[in-house]
């Protein structure tokens, strides 16, 4: 079996991977309509150091013979390591013409920081939702990741 010198190979890069001192940030969105029904999303992630930040947000909506029927949600999950703070939150804000969610999360440690926000709306027959990711480390540039998605509803 060669299982083994698979297990060391692996460790062995591991070990000598940069991950535990790189930054990234990245995004993604999708959306789809057809005959009166839709569906967006976004969602997006960001790491530097020992933290990380991440968001979604989904929105659909469908309208039938009886009347129009809409759901959004959303969510952010942060961590960091020892000595450092997390936090995350979500909101979700309606009224007759809209609903809203905003989803964000950051963790910080010292001068590096991620941190993730995700925007999803359904309004006058438009679903958008955007996410915007960012992380830093103290003696770099930040990197930063957007994406916005949209999708009319006919």
């Amino acid at each position: 079996m060669k299982t083994l010198p698979l297990i060391a190979a692996a460790l062995a890069l591991t070990a000598a991977s940069p991950l535990a001192l790189a930054q990234s940030a990245s995004t993604v969105g999708a959306g789809s309509a057809s005959e009166g029904s839709g569906t967006v999303g976004s969602a997006g992630s960001a790491a530097a150091g020992g933290t990380s930040a991440s968001t979604l947000g989904l929105g659909g909506t469908s309208t039938g013979p009886v009347g129009t029927s809409s759901t959004i949600g959303g969510a952010g999950s942060a961590a960091t390591s020892d000595g450092g703070k997390a936090t995350s939150s979500n909101k979700v804000n309606e009224n007759p013409n809209m609903l809203k969610d905003q989803a964000k999360a950051k963790a910080q440690d010292g001068g590096t920081f991620s941190k993730s926000m995700t925007n999803t709306k359904i309004k006058d027959g438009e679903l958008d939702s955007r996410t915007k990711s960012m992380a830093h480390e103290p003696g770099s540039a930040p990197v930063k990741s957007t994406t916005t998605q949209s999708v009319p509803v006919k």
